[in-house]
């Protein structure tokens, strides 16, 4: 029976970091692995300037979600305006994800980092959503100002404005 594949499939463009990359993320992420790695053949050189036999696309899986990570060359950058969420239970999860993927790169507010490839993660407590939606206006208004104080999540700190304890 063939492989079921996901209807669709993020795509990383990277200059030359694809198989790094790939394998950086699968050393951050349990269950995770390197499903299929393809290499330039001497087709289309011309076009796409790689060598023969260099890495094309690494298609790779964290946690059962696949991605391809693509040596295209270094026309295109990341930016935030697409990031990947990483729902955390607790904060031990909050703190090994933040330390790992933002090593070498870049930390910014309200649980946002860059990693050392310019890729963009929020780190999110899985509580947040109920704690800013089904919460009423002060509550929610009390978790926002907590929020907007922090980098990395601290869910001690969201817990206690969550419960108005200051």
């Amino acid at each position: 029976m063939p492989e079921t594949k996901q209807k669709i499939t993020p795509c990383l463009w990277f200059d030359t970091q694809a198989e790094e990359a790939a394998n950086f993320y699968i050393s951050v992420f349990k269950n995770s692995r390197v499903k299929h790695v393809s290499r330039y053949g001497k087709a289309g050189r011309e076009v796409h300037g790689k060598e023969a036999g260099s890495v094309m696309v690494v298609e790779f899986e964290i946690d059962g979600q696949t991605f391809t990570a693509l040596n295209g060359g270094p026309h295109f950058k990341f930016n935030e305006a697409v990031s990947f969420q990483v729902s955390c239970a607790t904060q031990a999860e909050i703190d090994h994800f933040w330390s790992r993927l933002s090593q070498g790169g870049q930390e910014s507010r309200c649980g946002w980092l860059k990693d050392k490839y310019g890729v963009s993660w929020q780190i999110v407590p899985s509580v947040l959503p109920q704690m800013m939606t089904g919460a009423d206006g002060a509550t929610a208004d009390r978790v926002m100002n907590a929020v907007l104080k922090m980098k990395k999540f601290d869910l001690d700190a969201l817990n206690r404005a969550y419960a108005g304890q200051g």
